[in-house]
């Protein structure tokens, strides 16, 4: 079981920078793939960056390609997401997710979080 918490959301204008962090319990942590989504209003929620387990191979979506970052540290048992440039398309509540399997963009994860919410003024 890993239990997720997510943290650091915000308001900030467009051009500004937020960094979420994940905070997860359980022992398995390490062994999970990491993930990011985020859900607007009136919109479907959609995927924003994945992790495998050990840090290596990220990958995003293309809206946030060269301006998002995620990463990890396992001794934590913390995921981030470095968020740069926001624009205010950007704005949402963001959950991160975890999963021993599942790495990819769907949003078939097995752990969620609560969301953080992302304001981002214009």
């Amino acid at each position: 079981q890993v239990q997720l918490v997510e943290s650091g959301g915000g308001l900030v204008q467009a051009g500004g920078s937020l960094r979420l962090a994940c905070a997860a319990s359980g022992r398995t942590f390490s062994s999970h793939a990491m993930g990011w989504f985020r859900q607007a209003p009136g919109k479907e929620r959609e995927f924003v960056a994945a992790i495998s387990w050990s840090g290596g191979s990220p990958y995003y979506a293309d809206p946030v390609k060269g301006r998002f970052t995620i990463s990890r540290d396992n001794a934590k048992n913390t995921a981030y997401l470095q968020m740069n440039s926001l624009k205010p398309e950007d704005a949402a509540v963001y959950y991160c997710a975890a999963d021993p399997v599942n790495y990819s963009a769907d949003l078939m994860w097995d752990y969620w979080g609560q969301g953080t919410q992302v304001t981002v003024s214009s």
